[in-house]
């Protein structure tokens, strides 16, 4: 009897870590990183609130310019996460300004920490993500100017500008302090060390030669 009251305690142990899994709720008004404390934890140890500034949680002029796209995949991502602003420790949220050249697009890509809500400034996207399997259910659509589209958390999503001759701008609000990012073609064919080619050749059940001719390719990286 003991043992299956130990056994039923460790499962809703399990569940409940699952269920408020996140980032850390904050215990007091902030908790502004400190990056220089040589203390590890899970984000960053609060600096102390008597050496707190202003300036802790301000960022001037970041997300007002247009962003260089002229990279292979046509986008770039300039991303205001708690290590450009330590005021964001604890607080469970972060920025991002998207620039798209025309036919430009932020490929497919999860993020493993955060949901992603997104509005658009300027231009037309076409978005899209896909379910979890078995199902892999692609839910895709036509965002303009004002409109805002979800990405739930973890979910493979991507954007793209349809448009030939005219560049878009999109803003998006993520709901972690550091919500990371895997760009999928960069991590399977751009991994160092390299994934054995026949094991991707047998995932996506191609030659390996197409597998070798994949990661011999230059794997950019389009968040700044």
């Amino acid at each position: 009897m003991a043992t299956s009251y130990f056994l039923i305690a460790v499962f809703l142990a399990l569940a409940s870590s699952q269920a408020i899994a996140s980032d850390p709720s904050p215990l007091q008004d902030f908790c502004v990183a400190d990056k220089d404390s040589p203390v590890k934890v899970n984000g960053f140890v609060c600096k102390d609130p008597v050496h707190v500034t202003v300036d802790d949680f301000f960022k001037a002029a970041e997300l007002d310019k247009p962003r260089n796209t002229k990279g292979k995949v046509g986008s770039n991502v300039t991303l205001i996460n708690v290590m450009q602003l330590a005021g964001l420790n604890t607080l469970g949220i972060s920025l991002a300004r998207i620039d798209y050249a025309p036919l430009g697009e932020n490929p497919p890509h999860t993020h493993p920490r955060a949901t992603e809500i997104l509005t658009v400034l300027e231009g037309t996207l076409y978005v899209g993500f896909v379910t979890s399997n078995p199902n892999n259910t692609l839910f895709t659509k036509v965002l303009h100017k004002g409109d805002v589209f979800v990405f739930p958390e973890g979910l493979i999503h991507f954007q793209f500008n349809p448009v030939h001759d005219k560049p878009a701008v999109a803003l998006a609000a993520l709901s972690s302090q550091n919500p990371g990012v895997i760009t999928i073609a960069n991590a399977v064919f751009g991994s160092k060390p390299s994934i054995s080619d026949d094991i991707l050749a047998k995932a996506f059940q191609v030659e390996k030669g197409t597998i070798d001719w994949l990661q011999a390719q230059f794997w950019e990286n389009n968040h700044y």
